[in-house]
């Protein structure tokens, strides 16, 4: 007889199966009734409704978020499919979050079917999935992404309610910025009489900026007989002029990101004291806060560290050659790439110092912080010698995060833009919060974002003479929740008054993170 080992082996060879398909979200009849009650039971699969399940890690407590968001929308595609199969489509408004680049996992997901049934239905952790009864627009106004089928832009545009305009105007301005020409939108514009819709876009144009394209909308809607009264659906001007050429919608989301979160940053943080005349005794204040910062930094990313630890590392009792311990233990690798990480930092806040300019010190340096950061781990093995190469080449998800990081040809036009804001940006208050919180909403590499976030914040704060500022692990609570307000609501109060506060405490000579 099997031993209870050998059964569950069995059920994890059947779930490798559909893992090696590339399915993550499984129907019912994909496993059989022995091998879900197995793998359930043992923390592998997790229902989501009846009928369907997710693949976790074994060890994800309950109440953990992170695989579900991570696998939602897959679920949806393959859900929807198999229910609905082509009678159907997304809402223009979750159409719309999708084109601008914004894939956050929405709390209710709105759907349009033939056979829809007017209903909602719960999912897992407080979202949900409410399905409309409705005719679908024509079949060349809709398109599929990821297996999902939505609105084309065009459609997205005319079909979105008025609220999305004040409500999203980061997403809709980013959309409204990469349309090519008039054309297509007209087509819908026509052919449905919508003279009211007609004169929201063309005000919409016209409030980023595209007079030629609201023209266009305004003349050709009139010269077909239909009156059109131009409006303004914003309510406000956009922060900052925004780019026509760049077909990617990451580079102008930023952009607009960075101007409308500036003044909120500004009016939570205490001024800068500037540049110190002595530049020694300001790095030796950074020195100092080494040990502190080393422990909670690696502390706040789940690392087992201690104080002993990093004393081992930066002493250089650390001995990867004799101590075998040393040279397969993870945190030890972690705690050394901290080290010799650090000790790259301290170089560009030396230029910095000098009078180099932050944003182009940090963009030359920041992949040397990087590669020190792992290094120690690819020479003693549990790294591959490639995960050195640079910018992530897959999909990474945030632990808990409803907010899904740009996909990994994002990151290409995203970076140099973070690089270009940093630049230009004459207050170090918004460069070190905004670079810290673009920074992880980019999330450019597969490991290590949150330290180089951190030492990207730090290095901001030298530029204005801040003292080197260190976020407490028994914040970590905080501190998360406050970057997902940015990321999911664009609301970057909570984030700049918590870091407003540590830094105010340490101008005071009192810092909060203590060892």
């Amino acid at each position: 007889m099997a031993t209870p080992q050998e059964k569950l082996a069995k059920a994890l060879e059947a779930l490798k199966t559909l893992q090696d398909q590339g399915i993550t979200a499984i129907k019912t009849s994909e496993l059989s009734r022995v091998h879900r009650e197995r793998l359930s039971g043992n923390g592998f699969i997790r229902q989501i409704i009846q009928g369907w399940y997710i693949i976790v890690p074994p060890d994800e407590q309950q109440g953990d978020s992170t695989s579900w968001y991570a696998n939602y929308w897959s679920f949806c595609a393959r859900y929807l499919a198999e229910r609905y199969g082509d009678s159907y489509c997304i809402s223009a408004e979750q159409s719309l979050l999708l084109h601008a680049g914004n894939q956050t996992v929405p709390k209710q997901l709105i759907i349009r079917a033939i056979n829809g049934t007017n209903s909602n239905t719960e999912l897992l952790h407080g979202t949900s999935m409410f399905t409309m009864k409705s005719t679908l627009p024509a079949k060349a106004e809709i398109m599929v992404w990821e297996g999902i089928r939505m609105l084309t832009l065009a459609s997205a545009l005319v079909n979105c309610s008025p609220g999305m305009f004040k409500g999203n105007t980061t997403d809709v301005r980013t959309i409204l910025a990469m349309v090519p020409d008039a054309s297509e939108i007209l087509g819908l514009l026509l052919d449905g009489g919508h003279s009211t819709i007609a004169g929201r876009l063309a005000g919409a144009f016209r409030n980023i900026g595209r007079d030629a394209l609201a023209d266009e909308i305004v003349k050709t809607m009139q010269k077909a007989g239909y009156d059109v009264r131009e409006n303004d659906p914003f309510g406000d001007k956009p922060p900052v002029v925004l780019s026509i050429r760049d077909k990617s919608p990451y580079v102008n989301r930023i952009r607009l990101l960075w101007h409308k979160m500036r003044n909120g940053v500004i009016s939570h943080f205490p001024d800068a004291p500037g540049i110190p005349q002595d530049h020694d005794k300001y790095m030796k204040e950074v020195e100092d806060m080494y040990v502190t910062d080393a422990y909670h930094s690696l502390s706040i990313e789940r690392y087992r560290v201690t104080v002993e630890l990093i004393e081992r590392v930066r002493s250089g009792e650390w001995d990867p050659k004799d101590n075998e311990a040393d040279k397969r233990q993870r945190d030890a690798m972690a705690a050394r790439g901290y080290w010799l990480a650090s000790q790259r930092v301290r170089e560009s806040i030396k230029s910095i110092l000098q009078g180099e300019n932050s944003g182009k010190v940090v963009d030359n340096d920041h992949g040397d912080w990087y590669r020190e950061l792992f290094a120690p781990s690819v020479t003693s093995g549990i790294l591959k010698a490639s995960d050195l190469a640079g910018y992530r080449n897959d999909q990474v998800y945030i632990g808990g995060s409803m907010h899904v990081p740009l996909n990994k040809d994002a990151i290409r036009d995203a970076m140099p833009e973070l690089f270009e804001l940093l630049q230009k940006e004459e207050n170090a208050a918004v460069r070190a919060v905004l670079g810290h919180f673009i920074f992880v909403f980019i999330h450019p590499y597969m490991d290590g974002n949150g330290r180089m976030g951190r030492f990207l914040m730090n290095v901001m704060l030298a530029s204005g003479g801040y003292p080197w500022t260190v976020i407490p692990v028994e914040e970590r609570q905080t501190y998360m929740k406050a970057l997902e307000s940015a990321s999911v609501k664009e609301d970057i109060g909570p984030f700049a008054k918590f870091m407003g506060w540590l830094v105010d405490e340490g101008l005071k000579g009192t810092p909060v993170a203590k060892v």
